[in-house]
């Protein structure tokens, strides 16, 4: 008898295939589970409704995974800790850490087990990549300081956006690109 699995079935198939299989254990383990309907046209039809409207909702996720993809690519977060002499933190900056400062400054807030990295454990600078879609892999740079280093660095970082803001890009003129 043929049948359309409605669930993955251990060696027989996964869900949405037709796959031939014996009458019995057809009508006194498949249908009665509700993991298979006999493959009549109407359910063939149905299925593949099923089919398309899972595509487009999948391709639908995917196009916003690659959106936040775009938005976070580039993030700079600072994350001050206690450290020994030697570099080396007592504790570390785990991948929760880093989804939580990622949502307070963004508002973007992403299961900690996307973000691909093991607990960090010394102090530097590192570039962590994020598994979101498919089009872009977006990666942060995740900054771990010592506690008292961590105004000065945030003060060094805004007066040089300041300094780049207030020297905008001069553009070559008709004279200079004449020579």
């Amino acid at each position: 008898m043929k049948v359309l699995l409605l669930s993955d079935v251990y060696k027989q198939g996964v869900a949405g295939e037709v796959v031939s299989v014996a009458d019995g254990y057809a009508r006194n383990y498949l249908i009665p589970r509700k993991f298979a309907v006999k493959a009549t046209a109407d359910e063939l039809r149905k299925a593949e409704q099923l089919r398309e409207t899972s595509a487009a909702r999948k391709a639908e996720l995917e196009g916003r995974l690659n959106d936040l993809a775009r938005q976070i690519d580039g993030v700079e977060l600072v994350f001050g800790r206690r450290a020994a002499n030697t570099g080396k933190l007592f504790g570390s900056v785990t991948t929760g850490d880093i989804a939580e400062a990622l949502h307070k400054k963004s508002g973007i807030d992403i299961n900690r087990r996307r973000i691909s990295q093991q607990a960090l454990r010394e102090i530097g600078t590192f570039t962590i990549p994020v598994r979101l879609g498919t089009e872009i892999s977006p990666t942060i740079k995740v900054v771990v300081l010592r506690e008292e280093e961590v105004q000065s660095y945030l003060a060094q970082q805004k007066a040089a956006a300041e300094v780049a803001v207030a020297a905008p890009v001069e553009e070559p003129t008709a004279e200079a690109a004449a020579e």
